[in-house]
């Protein structure tokens, strides 16, 4: 009798393991829910990467459908996640850019829960920013971000999460540009310094704080002579904080 029962038992437990270790099935989520849906979110079994007692970070391979017929340029999700009881027990957040109409993006979520996650929800949410200094090498280089003026460097910028597109210009030097991605784990504080390319003319900076771009003639304990979109400019050496020259090649004799 006590074999039997202890069968029986055995055959429980291996039945609820069974059911446990068995995958969850896919959950896939529409948005908007209501009317002609735009993106069709697929979220696979959340798996457990590391937990520290009741907190646990979980990872879901995702994927994002675009439904509509228009580029969707770029949205924000929170993704709520709850236990099975209903009981929310975490949030994370989903970005997306540049989705072509019918294209299908595939990516991880990662999200930090104080349980185990059975289902999630969805919900817009406005473009989280982080604070991040830009400067350049030299200083004082116009700034754009995606196309947009965002004044001279070093500068503090808000940038959202995602890939942007930094430009720097400076006159007399050669412009450049760098790719820039802020991920949803980082935090505000963070710096980006880009080195412009070498010097087309010499530079003199001045006491005030100006600067000018050109070709150093001469330069003597009184003067210094910069030739300035093809006229001569004949300064005091007293204004003169700093002369920067640029290599030049020496014209062959004939």
């Amino acid at each position: 009798m006590n074999i039997r029962r202890l069968l029986i038992l055995l055959c429980v437990l291996l039945y609820s393991f069974i059911v446990a270790a068995k995958d969850m099935p896919p959950q896939v989520l529409n948005w908007p829910e209501t009317g002609t849906p735009a993106l069709r979110f697929t979220f696979s079994k959340f798996k457990d990467v590391g937990s520290f007692r009741k907190a646990h970070t979980y990872v879901c391979d995702t994927t994002a459908e675009n439904l509509s017929g228009k580029l969707i340029s770029s949205v924000n999700f929170a993704l709520y996640l709850y236990d099975k009881d209903k009981a929310r027990i975490g949030e994370g957040l989903i970005s997306l850019s540049n989705v072509a109409p019918g294209e299908t993006v595939k990516f991880q979520t990662t999200v930090d829960t104080t349980g185990t996650p059975v289902s999630v929800s969805l919900a817009t949410s406005a473009p989280r920013t982080v604070s991040i200094t830009v400067n350049s090498v030299p200083q004082g280089a116009t700034l754009k971000m995606d196309g947009n003026e965002m004044g001279t460097t070093p500068k503090l910028v808000q940038v959202s999460v995602g890939k942007h597109l930094l430009e720097f210009s400076k006159e007399g030097f050669t412009p450049g540009k760098f790719p820039l991605e802020i991920g949803p784990h980082d935090v505000s504080g963070g710096s980006v310094s880009y080195e412009l390319g070498t010097a087309a003319h010499d530079t003199i900076e001045l006491r005030d704080g100006s600067v000018l771009t050109g070709d150093v003639e001469s330069v003597s304990a009184t003067e210094v002579v910069l030739r300035l979109g093809g006229t001569m400019q004949h300064l005091n050496r007293n204004q003169v904080k700093r002369i920067l020259l640029v290599e030049r090649e020496i014209p062959a004799q004939q």
